[in-house]
């Protein structure tokens, strides 16, 4: 496994991996659920490439990117499990050079839900990656489905910028056995406020449930998922949303593909998940 930090050098080694190649954006503190994003990444490609760059852009004054966990060391040696070939980990002046002031944005789907809530980060998410694919080229780039928001707007930033050489593909989020969904953040829970976050992942079941009996009122669906997560003392909801898939237009009457989603916080710590009903 090569370990890279110039982008020249990410470049000159990029040209004598064997395509197709495929690609993993992170921040690091790898879990389970990066894994699954390499080993899937392997099935389909020759050579698998991950980043790890805690992307100071994407965090807005009061969040929390200083004291976002890292483990360099740990990481590398679970890359090292599932054989990646190359891992990226450039340092921030080497991504943000001083004077740097380019950005990509994109319009409208970046403004809602977390955009609504943390209005600079999907320009700094958007520029990054933007980069990271003109460095690493890959033929296929691995998004998880727990940041569906991200893995559209990546989608749609794509297709939108004629990066036509590169498919985007969003993988199944990836859950502990109690179904909280796998996070870099959980790390920050304490042990109450850890029991207390299962009850995300059973507001967004409660959603399905009641579409699968027939419920197409969206507020409706909204007051119950409310109901059952205040039943918790420990959350404090950020926001629900149902909206369409797609456009992220929030819905009043429920129609397929619509997206589930919510942010629940736990002291400090915003936990997100989803469910797409189709």
């Amino acid at each position: 496994m090569r370990i890279i930090e110039s982008i020249a050098d990410m470049k000159k080694f990029r040209l004598k991996l064997p395509e197709p190649v495929g690609f993993v954006p992170t921040m690091g503190y790898l879990h389970e659920g990066h894994l699954a994003l390499v080993r899937h990444a392997k099935s389909e490609n020759k050579s698998v490439v991950v980043s790890i760059f805690v992307n100071p852009t994407q965090f807005g004054p009061q969040e929390d990117f200083g004291k976002y966990p890292r483990d360099p060391q740990r990481d590398l040696a679970m890359l090292e499990t599932v054989k990646t070939d190359a891992v990226f980990m450039p340092p921030v002046e080497e991504m943000y050079p001083p004077g740097y002031d380019t950005w990509v944005e994109l319009g409208k789907i970046t403004h809602r839900l977390e955009g609504a809530a943390r209005p600079t980060h999907f320009r700094g998410v958007t520029t990054v990656v933007t980069k990271l694919f003109n460095i690493v080229q890959p033929n296929r780039a691995y998004f998880g489905q727990k940041d569906a928001q991200q893995a559209l707007v990546l989608t749609k930033m794509a297709r939108e910028l004629n990066m036509d050489d590169l498919e985007v593909i969003t993988l199944p989020t990836v859950r502990e056995p109690d179904g909280l969904a796998m996070s870099s953040r959980n790390i920050y829970l304490s042990p109450a406020e850890r029991k207390g976050a299962t009850v995300l992942y059973q507001s967004l079941r409660l959603a399905e449930q009641l579409y699968q009996n027939g419920e197409r009122d969206a507020r409706k669906v909204h007051q119950q998922m409310l109901d059952l997560i205040q039943k918790e003392p420990l959350a404090q909801v950020d926001y629900i949303s149902i909206a369409n898939a797609e456009t992220l237009d929030e819905l009043d009457t429920i129609k397929l593909p619509a997206l589930v989603s919510l942010v629940v916080k736990f002291g400090r710590t915003r936990l997100l998940d989803n469910i797409v009903l189709r």
